[in-house]
């Protein structure tokens, strides 16, 4: 079931949630509205299933015009970041609900409604806990509980509303990877919130990137990641270092800092955006860019070591961080407060004047 927004404009009193949404997510696509707090992800997600409605625009299901239909007409699934399951209720009973207050010509039987309820506790992996009370599961279980109620009712579409926020960091991962398998298995089309770019990253078929209302970049996760269009995407989608400097001649420069740019530049001034694995550290300035650094913290996590450092003799508004192998810390022994020197492999560029930034390498073929 494909979804189409058109020009989708929406208030609350004098301030503006959402500023002329436009949007297609494709039949069978899990996509991810990532953004910030108050960008309006949850907003558009409730638009869409009916809980709220636009002052402006059309919502569209598989081509027909569903923008004045009732939520319960819409056939929409909704999951909230809190679970809303009914505590006085068991977890079996929890799931049949939706089916059970069905007008009498839709409800199905009391042996058809049993028999969905089990299929769907097999889904979830969670049979042996259906005449528990939601306050004897833990938080992924009752992540799994709701996620069954709102398949239950065999929606066109599953709305998601920040689905792991609550939970702790190693459930999250495992929900993430199961539903990812679950929504491959059933093809149905979804749509969740997330303020986390690694979930969205990792989770969606296509992300959209939100700011202030608006859409700011909407691109599968490779290409997102890869090739970011705007300032604020790039400074979202992860940790970024930023140099901020005035071209002396080709020469990008700040205090004591400066880089060589390897292609024609024409502005005056202008900010090298540079991740933290297009970065190397060594002991000494390179032939093309001296970029003094103090280290400030080590962090030994996961397959590589984090350095947070500070810059000797030039300004950054925030502490640079660059990852290094643990082969290389345990040949280097990096200590805090050790000075080096900042390599840049790869930089994206951008001026004043340029929405998207341009790419440069000092890489030698």
């Amino acid at each position: 079931m494909s979804i189409t927004l058109d020009g989708i404009n929406k208030y609350f009193g004098q301030f503006q949630a959402l500023k002329d949404i436009s949007l297609e997510i494709p039949d069978g696509e899990l996509t991810g509205l990532l953004g910030p707090s108050g960008s309006g992800k949850t907003t558009l997600l409730r638009i869409i299933a009916g809980l709220e409605t636009a002052e402006q625009g059309r919502i569209l299901f598989h081509g027909k015009d569903v923008t004045s239909l009732h939520v319960r007409e819409r056939r929409v699934g909704f999951v909230f970041q809190h679970y809303a399951l009914f505590r006085h209720m068991t977890v079996a009973q929890n799931i049949a609900f939706g089916l059970e207050v069905l007008p009498r010509k839709e409800r199905p039987g009391t042996a058809d409604i049993r028999k969905q309820v089990g299929e769907l506790l097999e889904m979830v992996q969670l049979s042996h806990l259906a005449d528990r009370f939601p306050s004897q599961l833990s938080g992924g279980q009752k992540q799994r509980i709701a996620l069954a109620r709102a398949l239950a009712m065999k929606p066109q579409i599953l709305l998601l509303d920040e689905p792991f926020g609550a939970l702790d960091a190693k459930v999250r991962k495992d929900l993430r990877r199961w539903l990812r398998a679950l929504h491959d298995e059933l093809h149905f089309t979804s749509v969740f919130v997330t303020h986390d770019q690694e979930e969205a990253l990792e989770l969606s078929d296509r992300v959209v990137v939100m700011s202030a209302g608006k859409i700011e970049q909407v691109d599968n996760p490779q290409a997102l990641y890869a090739q970011p269009e705007s300032r604020f995407v790039f400074d979202f989608l992860g940790h970024v270092n930023v140099f901020n400097g005035t071209l002396q001649g080709q020469r990008l420069a700040q205090g004591e800092g400066w880089v060589d740019m390897p292609a024609p530049i024409t502005d005056e001034a202008v900010q090298l955006y540079l991740r933290p694995h297009e970065v190397r550290l060594q002991d000494k300035p390179a032939e093309h860019a001296n970029l003094p650094l103090r280290i400030e913290s080590i962090s030994l996590i996961g397959a590589e070591v984090r350095l947070e450092l500070l810059p000797c003799g030039w300004q950054s508004e925030e502490p640079w961080e660059v990852g290094i192998s643990h082969v290389e810390f345990n040949r280097w022994q990096p200590q805090r407060g050790d000075r080096c020197y900042a390599v840049p492999d790869v930089g994206h560029l951008f001026d004043a004047h340029q929405g998207q930034p341009q790419t440069l390498s000092w890489i030698k073929d």
